[in-house]
């Protein structure tokens, strides 16, 4: 799986827009909720997802850009991410993303999906060091990036979120939807994506 050239030049731009930006890296910012699209939409998804799920990686690449597109950006959904990692390495992951600004969060991870072939999956790589050189392109300073990996607060708040998920959602497997209340999983195709979401209009 490549990286997409127009996920990373996304992160890549977000960083340079703002170069002076400080870093909000306080435990309130690091553990807010992470949405795109109009808060007032009328349908909301939540999407539980691993960043070492091929399948949330194959809907990440495929079905992602038109939703956004066709749904998020025309005002019809909002869409929340939320974290339910798989293992010690997409838990990492997603710390990291969470100690970008909340602006440059869904930018970083589009761009984790379209590599994990190369951070995630490689032989002989280090997770780690390959995160962080991600995390350099998106614009982190190194002291943040250690920060962020061993932030105990929100490794807490992570593996609660996903407690809680299994709990209230019975959330299994990724990806995972909760469309307007309703449970759906599984790496959907665009069309059946907006058939659920019309459903629940």
């Amino acid at each position: 799986m490549q990286l997409s050239r127009r996920s990373l030049l996304a992160v890549v731009a977000a960083a340079s827009a703002a170069p002076g930006l400080a870093w909000a890296a306080d435990e309130a910012s690091r553990t807010s909720e992470r949405a795109i699209g109009k808060p007032d939409a009328k349908v909301t998804v939540q999407e539980y997802f691993s960043l070492t799920c091929t399948h949330c990686a194959h809907f990440s690449q495929t079905t992602m850009p038109e939703v956004k597109s066709k749904l998020i950006d025309a005002g019809k959904i909002r869409y929340v991410f939320r974290d339910f990692p798989l293992d010690q390495v997409a838990l990492t992951a997603a710390m990291v993303a969470r100690a970008l600004p909340p602006e440059r969060y869904e930018p970083f991870v589009s761009a984790l999906f379209a590599s994990q072939d190369r951070w995630a999956f490689a032989r002989g790589v280090n997770s780690t060091d390959e995160l962080w050189k991600m995390a350099a392109l998106a614009g982190m300073s190194r002291q943040t990036f250690d920060s962020a990996i061993n932030d105990t607060a929100l490794k807490t708040f992570i593996l609660q979120e996903q407690d809680a998920a299994q709990k209230k959602w019975k959330v299994d497997s990724t990806p995972t939807f909760i469309i307007n209340g309703k449970k759906e999983a599984g790496a959907l195709d665009y069309a059946a994506f907006e058939k659920l979401v019309s459903a629940s209009a």
